[in-house]
């Protein structure tokens, strides 16, 4: 294999979240040290993900159908919704396997810095669920910096009209921290102890 290929493998690899050139050239070289036992379950993976995954049409989560298996899981209570920012949020709340309620993803957080206004975010979306599909409480579960702090008051201005229960997440969240970096004890806590804004 030329090492041009190998560059262009370590440089996609680098460009993931988390990882820089020296970790990516780690990945590759094990990668190839274990073509036959990892390399080929690796591939299969990533083409069965590419191939079959879709995005909810109704919380837009990433799963393989869509609605996605937390919509169509019956046994959560269809009255709660956590609104979170991105799938990576969704992902950490349910690896703590506390949360039973449903989701709305938004697809980001409003950012004066980076341009993002409120009509890139899915916000009438979530509107409309809490209008049409008699939700009972609305979780905003921000991170707890200045981005999603704004995005906590502006959806709590713009559903507060619909007569919902709005709560946000409590103690064990720090200022300026990004709930997909939270332990699961800690994502709990914040749940548990939810409060009105």
């Amino acid at each position: 294999m030329p090492l041009g290929e190998l560059d262009k493998l370590i440089s996609i690899i680098s460009k993931l979240p988390g990882l820089g050139t020296r970790s990516a050239s780690r990945i590759v070289i094990y990668l190839l040290n274990r073509k036959d036992i990892v390399m080929n379950k690796f591939i299969n993976s990533l083409v069965n993900v590419y191939q079959n995954s879709k995005i909810c049409n109704i919380c837009h989560n990433i799963d393989v159908s869509s609605p996605c298996s937390i919509c169509l899981d019956y046994k959560r209570d269809e009255k709660i919704i956590c609104v979170v920012s991105d799938i990576a949020d969704l992902w950490s709340i349910e690896r703590a396997e506390f949360f039973k309620g449903k989701y709305h993803v938004l697809g980001g957080k409003l950012s004066a810095v980076l341009g993002i206004k409120p009509e890139d975010l899915d916000i009438t979306g979530l509107y409309n669920r809490i209008k049409n599909e008699n939700i009972e409480e609305v979780i905003i579960a921000m991170s707890a910096d200045l981005d999603g702090q704004t995005t906590m008051f502006f959806i709590n201005e713009k559903i507060k009209d619909l007569k919902v229960k709005i709560t946000t997440l409590s103690c064990g969240v720090p200022i300026g921290g990004e709930l997909e970096n939270l332990d699961d004890g800690t994502i709990i806590a914040a749940f548990s102890q939810r409060r009105g804004i």
